[in-house]
């Protein structure tokens, strides 16, 4: 589990891909408190460490996810951010965040203000009941607050300070541009329990579109 607080921005060294996996290697100062087995987020995708050196860390990536996460664009020199898995004596500063990504969004708006910078990213239409004002999300491995949601457009603004956009890859991304989505995982249990309780006792849960069937 992770807090979405990104501790640290690592790069791509080397991507080697086969038919079912890519071994990706990355540079990163966070290297050296990782063991073999460990998880990692890497824009917000968690990933477990297979290899470690003094400055890097090499981890196994499977098909599935490089077709449904951005790690599928990486190339050499690819800038990422990373934060360990969090401690449970630790602070949850961000919110809950699986490193399950739920979709990629697109970036629409990048505009920057006095003192902050807006961000706006269009989501996948199936993610829009699980975004709420002033709920949390997690962009790209960043805990961040959703300032608005437009239901018409699927489109989240977001509010980016200069702390954000010093520490993470998030000011660099423009207008074009593609980021890992994760919503609150509390929201799709509750919509599961809920679903639940208006099942009768013989029926399913269609788990892709969460239907009754």
């Amino acid at each position: 589990m992770f807090t979405g607080l990104v501790q640290g921005v690592g790069e791509v060294i080397s991507i080697s891909k086969s038919e079912d996996c890519a071994l990706i290697t990355f540079a990163s100062d966070l290297a050296a408190e990782l063991a073999v087995g460990d998880s990692i987020s890497i824009n917000g995708v968690c990933l477990t460490a297979t290899d470690i050196k003094e400055n890097t860390f090499t981890a196994d990536v499977m098909v599935q996810t490089l077709k449904l996460t951005t790690l599928g664009s990486l190339v050499s020199g690819s800038k990422v951010n990373t934060e360990l898995a969090t401690r449970a004596d630790a602070r949850l500063g961000g919110h809950i965040v699986q490193g399950h990504v739920d979709g990629v969004a697109k970036v629409v708006v990048s505009e920057p203000g006095d003192k902050w910078q807006r961000f706006v990213v269009e989501i996948p239409a199936s993610l829009r009941r699980y975004v709420v004002n002033q709920g949390s999300i997690c962009v790209d491995g960043v805990s961040l607050t959703v300032g608005e949601i437009e239901d018409k457009t699927s489109r989240v603004t977001l509010w980016l300070i200069p702390e954000t956009l010093a520490k993470t890859t998030l000011g660099l991304r423009k207008p074009g541009d593609f980021v890992n989505i994760e919503v609150d995982v509390l929201a799709k249990y509750v919509e599961r329990l809920v679903q639940a309780q208006k099942l009768s006792p013989n029926s399913e849960i269609d788990n892709a579109t969460g239907d009754e069937k």
